[in-house]
C-alpha cells in the first residue's frame, strides 16, 4: 500500500471526544501516522506481531494492521479513548485488540512497537516510562519525540542504539483551551531504535 493511500484510510480514524492534557492527548495526524508506518513498512517492521503503546483512539495500531502486521494490539489506560479506537477498527474494518492498561503494567513480546508517546511537555520525563517499556517488549521500536531530542533519546536508551531518525512537521489542531492557534506545527523526530 502506498503512504498516501494509508494516510487516506487513517483521515477516518475520529479523534479524542475529551481529551486530557496531562496525559498529553493530542491525536496523531494521519499525515505523521502514515509517514511513521511507512518508514517501519519499508524496513520490514510491520509483520507478525505489532504494539501501539498509549494508542489513544487507534490511529497507529490501525495502521500497522492496514499495512499486513499479522496481530496488532493498542495499549492505552484511556478507557473511554479505547471506546473510540474500537469503533474505529470496526469503521476500517480491521482486526485490532485493544488492552485497557497502565504503560507499567503491559505486558507481552511483539516484534515492533510503534508509538507517539507523550513529549513531556506537561509532565518533564513522562516519554521515559514509553521508551523504557517499548526496549522491554520488542526489539525495534518506531517512536516520535520533540525535535532537539536524539542526544538525551540515545543516552536514555544505552546500550540499544538508534538507527535512523527523521525530522519531520506535526500538525496540531487547537485542542485545550491554552492553545492560541487553530493549528499550529511543530517540529518533531521520528526514531527507529533497536535494542542491543
Amino acid at each position: 500500500m502506498r503512504q498516501k493511500h494509508l494516510e487516506m484510510l487513517l483521515e477516518q480514524v475520529r479523534g479524542f471526544s475529551s481529551p486530557h492534557p496531562s496525559k498529553e492527548q493530542y491525536s496523531t495526524p494521519a499525515i505523521v501516522a502514515a509517514e511513521l508506518l511507512h518508514f517501519a513498512f519499508m524496513r520490514g517492521d510491520i509483520t507478525d506481531t505489532v504494539f501501539d503503546l498509549g494508542c489513544g483512539t487507534g490511529m497507529l495500531a490501525i495502521g500497522a494492521k492496514l499495512l499486513g502486521a499479522e496481530k496488532v494490539i493498542g495499549f492505552d489506560d484511556d478507557r473511554d479513548a479505547l471506546e473510540i479506537a474500537r469503533a474505529n477498527a470496526d469503521r476500517l474494518d480491521v482486526d485490532v485488540g485493544f488492552v485497557c492498561s497502565r504503560i507499567d503494567e503491559v505486558c507481552g513480546k511483539a516484534h515492533t512497537v510503534v508509538m507517539n508517546p507523550p513529549f513531556g511537555a506537561q509532565v518533564k520525563g513522562s516519554d521515559r516510562p514509553f521508551l523504557r517499556k517499548a526496549l522491554e517488549l520488542s526489539r525495534v521500536v518506531y517512536s516520535i519525540h520533540n525535535a532537539g531530542s536524539t542526544d538525551f533519546i540515545r543516552k536514555f536508551i544505552s546500550p540499544s542504539v538508534i538507527t535512523e531518525h527523521r525530522l519531520i512537521d506535526f500538525p496540531i489542531k487547537r485542542t485545550f483551551k491554552f492553545h492560541t492557534r487553530e493549528m499550529q506545527v511543530i517540529k518533531v523526530e521520528m526514531y527507529r531504535i533497536e535494542k542491543r
